[in-house]
């Protein structure tokens, strides 16, 4: 009894894991949170692309009924051959479907007429109600033609669809091990980090740094963890390439180029949570804060197409969110600068947010430390 007393007294101390605060947290946030973030089972008006080089009444129906699925949105209609790849970057659509030259005359001839479809399959599990509605459609199509009574009803139409990016729906390409690399990466590097000011504090060498320093003598004390980040990422990537099937299809140094900011973007976050601390146990317990909303919103569990609009736009305050769409247009899709110049504008403007957050906080600190330094010297 003795004990289960000592450890009660513990518990409800502050000096440990807040684990009834954690665990009270962590219910609520499963049940009612996830509930209307992730409530959906299916993507209803997922976006999709429409190529038409035919450009004629009939394509133009065609196009229309796609628009009209409850499961398809038409966000854009080219009438120029592009490369269909670049459609796909940032998540802009799910599919781009390709309406070929003499569509129409092949409607009314006796030449077999074809549908392309071009399909997102970073994520396999993104398409499937856009595939049935485009074979539905097709479908339509074909019962129409049966009705008339022409020889064109022998022939038909046909839908031809590729899968890109991933075609075998490989685990190692965006799928869970690679979804996991990135996330249990990323866990360790703020278990690692997220507990420096409370150290510092207990030693005190915090309080030397606020009177005498500036917010870069806490920021470079990260290097060597974004170091051994940096190398460890490569490894892992380098073991998925060789002896699984992890396709790289973008540019390497494109690629490093936004470690060289998300890495530290992680490492100013882990001091911002971790500076109230009490010590640096308490705070390894705030990770939960910041990592795991990455990994659940960024597409590595689900289809990001399944989520609302805003919830697209807020789960964008999680690094890790940004890291598995740069992990998408780079590695998988093969995107340059130019491809990902939005999103990657919009990084450097999020990390430049927190690195102001985080010189406030440090002058906020030092301003309530020398105040408590004069009263204690008057």
């Amino acid at each position: 009894m003795n004990s289960l007393k000592d450890e009660i007294k513990f518990l409800f101390s502050g000096r440990g894991m807040p684990y009834e605060k954690v665990a009270m947290m962590v219910a609520l946030v499963c049940s009612i949170f996830f509930t209307l973030t992730l409530g959906n089972n299916a993507i209803f008006n997922g976006p999709v692309a429409v190529i038409d080089l035919d450009n004629s009444k009939y394509s133009h129906e065609i196009i229309e009924e796609i628009d009209s699925s409850p499961f398809i949105h038409v966000t854009a209609v080219l009438h120029a051959a592009v490369q269909p790849t670049s459609l796909f970057y940032e998540d802009k659509v799910l599919a781009v479907v390709y309406l070929p030259k003499e569509l129409e005359k092949d409607r009314y001839s006796t030449s077999a007429g074809s549908i392309g479809v071009f399909y997102d399959n970073t994520n396999i599990a993104q398409t499937a109600e856009i595939m049935e509605a485009l074979n539905a459609i097709v479908a339509t199509e074909n019962e129409k033609l049966s009705g008339e009574k022409t020889t064109r009803a022998e022939y038909g139409i046909s839908l031809r669809d590729r899968l890109l990016f991933n075609p075998q729906g490989s685990a190692a390409n965006n799928g869970e091990v690679q979804g996991f690399l990135f996330f249990f990466s990323s866990m360790f590097f703020t278990f690692a980090t997220i507990g420096m000011i409370p150290r510092l504090r207990m030693t005190g060498q915090l309080q030397q740094t606020l009177t005498e320093g500036t917010p870069f003598d806490l920021l470079f004390r990260l290097i060597p963890y974004c170091g051994c980040f940096l190398t460890a990422l490569t490894v892992g990537m380098v073991v998925l390439h060789y002896f699984n099937d992890m396709s790289f299809t973008g540019s390497v140094l494109l690629f490093y180029v936004t470690q060289l900011f998300y890495i530290p973007a992680v490492g100013v976050l882990s001091l911002l949570f971790g500076w109230t601390a009490a010590n640096p146990g308490v705070a390894a317990s705030r990770m939960i804060l910041f990592i795991p909303g990455g990994f659940i919103f960024g597409g590595a569990t689900g289809p990001i197409a399944e989520q609302a609009g805003w919830v697209q736009t807020l789960t964008h305050v999680f690094p890790l969110r940004w890291e598995y769409e740069f992990i998408r247009d780079i590695m998988l899709r093969g995107a340059d600068y130019h491809g990902i110049s939005h999103e990657l504008g919009a990084f450097l403007v999020y990390f430049g947010i927190l690195l102001v957050i985080f010189c406030c906080y440090f002058y906020h600190a030092r301003k309530k430390l020398l105040q408590a330094q004069a009263v204690h010297s008057a």
